[in-house]
């Protein structure tokens, strides 16, 4: 492995760690705003063309395990909004900080994640996976372009850091 692999592999596996504590001391009345828009303009067509009502009055929570940090996201006239605590919520997506990212950057799809267990979802399942519908169909091309870029980038570090267990091949069968 090059250094340069390595370093990049160092990078991936320390950056929750690293942004454990920014996130959970950035106050919600500073995340919420950036989150809420950026939300609404990734999903704007979707919220537009009504494929979001099935989330109006509902709570769906992202957990993001090793970084201890829940957001809960509803639809409110048209509108998405984040919570940073809900009473109740309807479903739940969990996962460590690197699934997200690879989800994100299109490295993985949910179906994936899912089935290896490394994203969980608890809850209404038709909820659930009308959300997954949905993260299937974004057009990540209407991010931003520093965005896109860095989720490219970032995801593809993940990626390739992987431990090599993760993956089966023929010849780890044989071991």
């Amino acid at each position: 492995m090059s250094l340069s692999q390595q370093i990049k592999q160092q990078v991936v596996q320390r950056m929750p760690g690293l942004l454990k504590l920014p996130v959970n001391l950035v106050p919600f009345a500073m995340q919420r705003p950036v989150l809420e828009m950026a939300l609404n303009r990734l999903l704007a067509e979707a919220v537009e063309e009504g494929d979001l009502d099935f989330l109006e009055s509902r709570w769906a929570a992202i957990h993001v395990r090793d970084l201890e940090k829940r957001w809960f996201i509803t639809n409110h006239a048209g509108h998405l909004q984040v919570a940073s605590s809900a009473l109740r919520h309807d479903v739940c997506f969990s996962g460590d900080l690197n699934d997200f990212v690879l989800l994100m950057g299109r490295q993985q799809d949910p179906d994936t994640l899912f089935f290896q267990r490394r994203l969980v979802i608890e809850g209404d399942t038709q909820l659930g996976l009308e959300i997954k519908n949905l993260l299937d169909n974004i057009d990540y091309d209407d991010m931003p372009k520093l965005v896109s870029q860095l989720l490219s980038v970032a995801s593809e570090w993940v990626m390739n850091a992987q431990e090599p267990e993760t993956s089966f091949t023929p010849e780890k069968a044989k071991a």
